[in-house]
């Protein structure tokens, strides 16, 4: 009997192969428009037949009214447009592989981020963990990337240091995936040079820049 992964590229091979042959569509959205955006939409429809293949009875249940599957592919096509298709295939297989449940956009999003390594880049929980353990100053030290060094300073380096977890990681998480957009698409970032810009933790920060940070960082929660 062959084994799931052949199954799953056998049934990948045979969807893409019925993709270039059939009308191409994402909740109605129009095939006509740029390269890449053909190319997404037909990836989104390959994932989601894969799903539609593996967890059958799932799948109908969750979109067994069009609407609904219209919507669920516009929200996956716009969430995971930073990543190339053959990521975002290889993503789907591997949750296949490893649950037994139809996953969300959030798991697909979270599993496309554990594959940053191939573009040079951590996973969000390992960039918020540098980030938030960076030593001062912190444009002098040497960074997986540089986004990693600039979703801290967005989130503020004092609530980095001093604010709980569960109020500046989501925060962090948000920046950095913005910044991550950018990257994927090929902009390019590079740490502030002058160290003397930064905040030296080694003297009281004062009282103005703790304000300006914890309202920065309350402005980002609220987004």
């Amino acid at each position: 009997m062959k084994d799931l992964k052949e199954l799953l590229n056998q049934s990948a091979r045979e969807i893409a192969a019925s993709s270039k042959t059939s009308p191409t569509a994402v909740g109605q959205v129009s095939t006509a428009g740029s390269g890449r955006d053909d190319e997404l939409i037909d990836t989104i429809n390959q994932v989601f037949s894969l799903f539609r293949i593996n967890y059958h009875n799932q799948f109908h249940a969750a979109f067994g009214d069009t609407q609904v599957l219209n919507q669920a592919k516009r929200l996956w096509k716009e969430s995971l447009q930073p990543y190339s298709s053959q990521h975002i295939l290889n993503a789907a297989r591997k949750v296949i592989e490893e649950s037994e449940y139809l996953p969300t956009v959030h798991k697909m999003l979270t599993t496309c981020e554990a594959g940053l390594s191939e573009y040079g880049l951590p996973d969000v929980r390992s960039a918020y963990m540098e980030a938030a353990n960076a030593q001062s100053p912190k444009n002098a030290q040497e960074w997986s990337h540089p986004i990693v060094y600039l979703a801290g300073k967005t989130v503020g380096w004092y609530a980095m240091s001093h604010v709980a977890e569960n109020l500046t990681f989501p925060a962090y998480a948000q920046a950095y995936r913005e910044l991550l957009k950018k990257v994927l698409n090929g902009e390019v970032f590079e740490v502030d040079a002058p160290p003397r810009l930064e905040h030296n933790n080694d003297r009281k920060a004062d009282a103005e820049t703790i304000r300006r940070e914890l309202q920065e960082l309350r402005d980002l929660l609220a987004d």
